[in-house]
């Protein structure tokens, strides 16, 4: 096999079968007057498996082994005239990028990144910016100059951007006008940066302009030569025990492992549009807003919402030709509250979550409405898909389906023995003989963390699971202490902190808490310091909420605080958070 073969044959086979239009010689599924399709890349699961066969060759880069092979085919006619970017917003602007537009306007993005910003390849660049075009630009721009990406969510603080900063040791930054003055706040004591480029039509005194270099800039560039191995990004974590810590991927374990997700997950082709509402700060951004549809030569639908509303969604799914939508089990939930009656999505075809659990109820709701399936995910930021519900199988609402072809995972025991069907255990992924190359290659800069999430012969996710008779993995919950809210996962050890600052905090424990919207919510046990303790506990709560909203991020704060005389703890003085969340979540 020749070095590029697994990123060569996923072109090949995605041309191939989509050189007539989408739905021509495919099996349309009829339900109550709605329409889904059957697999267009397998048969069935057990076929998946056996085509899934990914190799690593020594060198890789995505934008040039794919990005700009798929502008190719553009040009020699053998690609649909579909875009690779199309990008619009509540004002009713909209833009289509086709990859040929795509590979010139990143190349001068490139060339402002190793010219302007003077970086050099392995490089580190710190971006935040919501979902405008900009965003995926720098991406690949990034990609082109061997530059290590580091995507930030837009709703950091100056507090969150300074300890990214200071743990990356950024060389650049990358954001608009509005967080701008949040890093000019603490930038002083970030000496190692180098520049600083600004996402904007106005200038800002020490910013470089976006805008105005890439009109400046040659569309001429010559793609570095990456290693697979080579650093491509890293994805800060939300801590359980300190600081979000730093999640490294290669330029394989992205670029070349998530064709398992884009080509068997979600089943995309190059006619094919994908709309995934992640926020561009988190790893899915990468799964399902790059990585995985261009692989596939299918197109990224952007709605660039300033927030998430149920109509607007339902509204864009209705109006534009979407095949593929991906967003969190929340966002469902808040979907299937609206009247669907009012809607034809004349063009979806299939629909995925990840993210969190998706509630039983809320799928067979979607079902009942749309006559769609909603196709179960789970993975982590250190891997790529672990499990799935993949089309044809049967869907067992409640499960997250069946191993990826990625992995070989197991339940096992603190002895790393797979554990039988029913008993509960670890959700772990073997790595000997053979370590995947679509797994991290560790947290940046601290080996004993990166140690402890192996043992024996596994990866250990940290999360618990069950097996059935049938193969499929049903979560039981997590080992540690994160919490997923609405799609966030949220550390309550930052939490912890956030409150400790305020006076009227003497001590507090963070946990999930059940709600009916978001899945779970964050919720804090406060103990009162003496001054504080006769205060109105009503404002004295929103008081401690806006704290958190000002120290942390503001998605992080408790929606729900009680004030308790004492916490549960161990005899070592350890706080008992398991106590806490199984009274919370009514278990015995």
């Amino acid at each position: 096999m020749n070095t590029l073969a697994a990123p060569l044959h996923v072109l090949k086979l995605s041309v191939r079968s989509l050189r007539s239009p989408p739905t021509s010689g495919r099996k349309i599924h009829r339900l109550a007057g709605f329409q889904s399709c059957a697999p267009q890349n397998f048969q069935d699961y057990e076929s998946l498996r056996r085509l899934y066969r990914p190799e690593a060759p020594e060198y890789f880069n995505f934008a040039k082994d794919v990005l700009d092979r798929w502008a190719e085919r553009e040009k020699d006619g053998e690609r649909l005239s579909n875009p690779a970017l199309w990008w619009v917003n509540d004002a009713g602007d909209e833009i289509k990028w086709s990859f040929e537009e795509l590979g010139s306007r990143s190349r001068r993005a490139a060339n402002i990144l190793a010219g302007a910003c003077d970086l050099q390849p392995g490089d580190r660049l710190l971006l935040i910016l919501p979902r405008v075009p900009e965003w995926w630009l720098v991406n690949v721009a990034c990609l082109r100059t061997g530059t290590v990406l580091i995507p930030g969510t837009y709703q950091l603080t100056a507090k969150d951007i300074l300890h990214r900063l200071r743990s990356s040791s950024a060389r650049c930054i990358v954001t608009d006008g509005s967080l701008a003055p949040l890093v000019d706040a603490v930038t002083a004591e970030c000496p190692f940066l180098k520049a600083k480029l600004l996402v904007s039509e106005q200038r800002r005194e020490g910013w470089l302009n976006f805008t105005e270099l890439s009109k400046a800039v040659s569309s001429d560039h010559t793609c570095v030569k990456t290693k697979s191995n080579d650093p491509m990004t890293i994805f800060f974590t939300s801590g359980t025990t300190g600081s979000p810590k730093m999640t490294q991927h290669s330029h394989c374990s992205f670029g070349l492992g998530l064709v398992v997700n884009g080509r068997f997950w979600l089943d995309l082709s190059p006619g094919s549009v994908l709309w995934n509402t992640s926020d561009t700060g988190w790893a899915k951004s990468a799964w399902s807003s790059v990585f995985a549809p261009w692989i596939q030569g299918a197109c990224v639908f952007v709605h660039h919402m300033p927030r998430f509303k149920a109509t607007t969604v339902l509204e864009t799914l209705s109006r534009f030709q979407i095949s593929t939508f991906c967003s969190a089990p929340t966002a469902y939930r808040m979907l299937v509250q609206q009247d669907l009656a009012r809607y034809q999505f004349k063009s979806l075809q299939h629909c995925v979550s990840a993210g969190e659990p998706m509630n039983p109820e809320v799928m067979q709701q979607w079902k009942h409405k749309t006559g769609l399936e909603i196709y179960e995910g789970y993975g982590q930021t250190e891997t790529v898909l672990i499990c799935g519900t993949f089309k044809g199988m049967r869907i067992k609402p409640g499960s997250m389906g069946k191993p990826s072809p990625a992995y070989d995972v197991q339940i096992i025991d603190e002895h790393c023995s797979p554990l039988p069907a029913g008993q509960e255990g670890d959700i772990a992924i073997r790595v000997k003989p053979n370590r995947p190359f679509n797994l991290f290659s560790g947290y940046t800069d601290d080996p004993e963390r990166t140690a402890r999430c192996f043992r024996g012969d596994f990866f250990i996710t940290g999360d618990r699971g069950v097996t059935d008779q049938d193969g499929y993995f049903w979560f039981v919950g997590r080992s540690d202490d994160v919490i997923l809210s609405a799609g966030y996962r949220i550390g309550p050890f930052e939490v912890e902190s956030s409150l400790i600052e305020h006076p009227a905090v003497a001590e507090s424990a963070v946990i999930s808490s059940p709600d009916a919207v978001r899945g779970e919510v964050v919720k804090a046990f406060v103990v009162l310091t003496p001054a504080y303790q006769h205060q109105d506990p009503q404002s004295l709560a929103v008081e401690l909420q806006n704290h958190v909203k000002q120290v942390t991020a503001p998605y992080k704060y408790p929606r729900k605080i009680e004030f308790v005389e004492s916490l549960p703890k161990t005899i070592s003085g350890k706080i008992r958070r398991v106590e806490l969340r199984n009274k919370e979540w009514g278990r015995t």
